[in-house]
């Protein structure tokens, strides 16, 4: 397996850095060497995932946190916390950051890795004489998992280099490569989400906690949400909730987070977590106060405070109601030290019985407490999303119809909400769907990518229609730096100082 892991590595490098990497030659293994068992295959294919929650530098990995400190801090509804030293990480919840951003480079150099790796997947695997149904299955996932990744870089930077062929060969200078396009990019994901479709229709059975043709066709359904291609969004989303995957909403909240019931109904993606296998949950430990014995919580991702009218410590907490279930399985006011059985919390301000500081709840493990490890998996598409993209996109298309009630409605029911009853504008219900997706998906990478797409009245020059809430809502939760130019991160300067081909994003000159 060592072999494997050096030669998958060498792969990553490919377009992501030039950096040298000091190579054993003996225990190296060229890629024609490499792709020549369905062995082979699937190593290649658990490489692709490997980039998701793990990587072989010092470098954040993508789900485990990167994309809290990365992107998240830049929301309303996460901020760096006291245990949030780096000062990358304290620039982007400020939004004082630049093109130097650290963050921002290991984002884009971790997720050309992994594209990188799916390109000599589904390059190479083709030609490997295995089981086909095996082979096709394989290559659903690798078009899946390149799909998710640039999707997720596309919505980060805008316009990129569109990448499509393994360069772990490649000279230096065939490493230039300029920025495509965002809709050329977007063309791609959905073409190798639409070939993922029908690889998996052909493959063999699927694998827990792998990618799915359910997964390929929900993750098609949010890309088509993005575009506000709204038609394209409904039918696919349809197509999730009335198909034959089996998936449904779990009847109790605190379920969709606990170990336990994890890679169930509702999961249609996630990150695995595996303590067994030394893969912990990083998110975990960084909700938890400090100083609470028999816990080792560090603090480093707090909810932010702001002024609302009279009170200086509203967050997104107080937009539950006390009847919404939700509110107390993504938040907790107190901890419980399993030490000495005490009770440790915070209040906002002494003047205010009752008004205590909510830490983020939804990647607790009960076996924390004993282990100091996390198993909680990180969830990337749920079905509840499904119901919300669907009343979402459903509403844009027809107005607020019975249909797009009705998912809405089993997403409110679930949380001990009343339904929402006919007579709402379009533009009253869409208000609705956004709510009711933040206090649904609070904490699971979704807000900033939300406050960039959601129809809102500012003129950005970005995205497709240029429009998204952004700028209010974060000029509203006190981040009074946030600029039309947040809309995208800046290109980081070390790859344009790598690619002479790459450019600038507006504002970030």
């Amino acid at each position: 397996m060592k072999n494997i892991r050096i030669l998958l590595f060498a792969i990553s490098l490919g377009l992501a850095s030039c950096a040298s990497l000091d190579e054993d030659p003996k225990s190296f293994i060229s890629p024609d060497q490499f792709y020549k068992t369905a062995n082979d295959a699937i190593a290649a294919v658990n490489a692709i995932y490997y980039h998701l929650n793990q990587n072989d530098t010092s470098a954040q990995p993508i789900y485990n946190p990167l994309y809290y400190t990365g992107l998240d801090f830049m929301s309303d509804d996460v901020s760096p916390g006291p245990g949030a030293t780096n000062p990358d990480a304290r620039s982007l919840g400020a939004l004082t950051h630049s093109a130097s951003l650290i963050r921002g480079a290991e984002s884009w150099q971790q997720h050309y890795a992994a594209i990188n790796m799916a390109n000599a997947a589904i390059e190479r695997i083709p030609g490997i004489a295995m089981d086909e149904k095996l082979k096709s299955r394989l290559l659903g996932e690798a078009r899946f998992l390149r799909a998710l990744y640039y999707f997720n870089i596309v919505r980060q930077f805008g316009d990129v280099p569109l990448v499509l062929t393994d360069q772990t060969q490649l000279p230096i200078d065939e490493l230039q490569v300029q920025r495509a396009p965002a809709n050329e990019v977007y063309a791609q994901i959905i073409t190798d989400l639409k070939e993922s479709v029908n690889s998996f229709k052909n493959g063999s059975a699927p694998e827990v906690g792998r990618a799915t043709e359910g997964a390929a066709k929900s993750l098609l359904s949010k890309v088509y949400l993005t575009k506000r291609d709204w038609a394209n969004a409904v039918a696919t989303a349809e197509e999730v909730i009335n198909g034959s995957y089996g998936y449904t909403l779990l009847s109790d909240y605190s379920q969709v987070f606990l170990p336990a019931y994890k890679n169930s109904s509702e999961h249609i993606f996630s990150i695995q977590f595996n303590t067994a296998a030394n893969l912990s949950n990083a998110l975990t430990n960084r909700a938890i106060a400090t100083g609470i014995p028999g816990l080792k919580g560090v603090y480093a991702d707090m909810v932010p405070f702001y002024t609302k009218g009279t009170d200086k410590y509203f967050s997104i907490y107080k937009l539950y109601t006390p009847k919404d279930k939700r509110r107390n399985v993504s938040f907790v006011t107190k901890f419980k030290s399993p030490t000495n059985g005490k009770w440790y919390g915070k209040l906002y301000d002494a003047k205010v019985p009752g008004d205590s500081i909510p830490y983020f709840n939804k990647y607790w493990d009960p076996n924390y407490a004993s282990t100091g490890k996390s198993e909680a998996n990180a969830n990337i598409i749920r079905f509840a999303e499904i119901l919300l993209i669907h009343s979402e996109a459903e509403n844009e298309l027809n107005g607020p119809t019975a249909k797009a009630y009705a998912s809405l409605n089993r997403i409110r029911k679930r949380a001990g909400l009343a339904d929402l009853t006919p007579g709402l504008t379009k533009d009253q219900f869409r208000e609705a769907v956004y709510l009711d997706r933040r206090l649904e998906l609070v904490g699971e990478y979704q807000r900033t990518f939300d406050l960039i797409r959601e129809i809102g009245s500012e003129v950005t020059g970005v995205g497709p229609e240029g429009r998204g809430t952004l700028l209010k809502n974060l000029q509203e939760a006190g981040k009074t730096n946030v600029a039309a130019k947040h809309y995208l991160f800046p290109i980081p300067q070390v790859e344009i100082e790598r690619n002479k081909k790459l450019t600038q994003n507006p504002g970030w000159e």
